[in-house]
């Protein structure tokens, strides 16, 4: 079978878009549509359905689609295999990320990382959730992905950082420079905040002390909170990778009762993993500092 219409499919489905498709592949978008027909011809089933929302995969494609993800990262592991007898020379290392560790981390140990070995390259995927971070890595989408700790099951999982929540305050706040934030005053600041169902480690902070914020705005963005807070129009919880180097003027000070997330990386467990992943976590480690 001619993996690389697999491949082309594959990229199809996680775009939801051919012309888009054909960009990234650097195909024209006929050039891709006769590839997925051809698939389609071959199977004997239709495979996508073109609509106004993009392309989208029929029940026939839902069918088939844990065995072409099986056979394409198969392939891919192949090639890892043969790119390792020869030093590593060559390979990709595909990585899952959410945004604050593909700003501030990942930048710095794809840098260190491609200085060792110069013939690999890098797919990078961000998602907004560690929830769908763990699913690219159970689904085999990547080979590894950053994330917030404990993960659910089906993964194996290494622990990096403590990431501590912080209070962002604008700057002339009367508590900017004060040791810690009391949590009665949740009560009294306008609180910004992430809607609830990206923000549950926040939520969780406020019903474990019995929490109710004042809250005035809800934002679907780290940085415009950031912007908010600058303005005075209120305070948020943030973790500290996210407030770092955001261009914003604000002061950050700790909870009363101090409060961390754990950040690890995380991969499928049981699987035969590419032979890029020991050097990478190793060169993760040593970026953080993490023995």
């Amino acid at each position: 079978m001619n993996t690389s219409k697999c491949q082309i499919l594959l990229r199809a489905v996680e775009l939801g878009n051919l012309t888009r498709t054909a960009e990234e592949l650097g195909y024209t978008q006929s050039a891709v549509s006769r590839t997925i027909a051809s698939l389609e011809r071959e199977w004997g089933v239709p495979l996508l359905v073109r609509g106004r929302e993009g392309a989208l995969l029929t029940s026939q494609g839902e069918a088939l689609l844990p065995q072409i993800r099986a056979l394409c990262a198969a392939e891919e592991r192949l090639e890892e295999q043969v790119a390792a007898l020869h030093g590593l020379t060559q390979g990709k290392l595909r990585v899952g990320a959410f945004n604050s560790v593909s700003i501030h981390w990942l930048p710095g140990i794809m840098k260190r990382f491609l200085t060792r070995y110069p013939g690999i390259r890098f797919e990078l995927v961000c998602k907004w959730e560690f929830a769908e971070v763990e699913d690219l890595v159970r689904r085999g989408e990547v080979d590894c992905g950053f994330l917030g700790l404990p993960a659910g099951p089906g993964l194996d999982t290494i622990p990096l950082f403590q990431d501590q929540f912080l209070v962002a305050l604008p700057p002339d706040h009367p508590l900017a420079g004060a040791p810690c934030y009391p949590a009665a005053r949740f009560q009294e600041d306008p609180y910004i905040a992430i809607p609830e169902d990206r923000d549950w480690e926040i939520k969780s902070i406020f019903q474990e002390d019995g929490l109710h914020p004042n809250l005035q705005y809800t934002v679907n963005d780290d940085l415009a909170i950031l912007a908010m807070v600058e303005q005075g129009l209120g305070v948020s919880i943030r973790a500290e990778l996210v407030l770092r180097d955001s261009g914003r003027r604000f002061a950050a000070i700790p909870l009363e009762k101090p409060r961390f997330r754990q950040i690890g990386l995380a991969l499928p467990k049981g699987a035969a993993r590419s032979p890029l992943m020991e050097p990478f976590v190793a060169c993760v480690r040593e970026w953080l500092g993490v023995e």
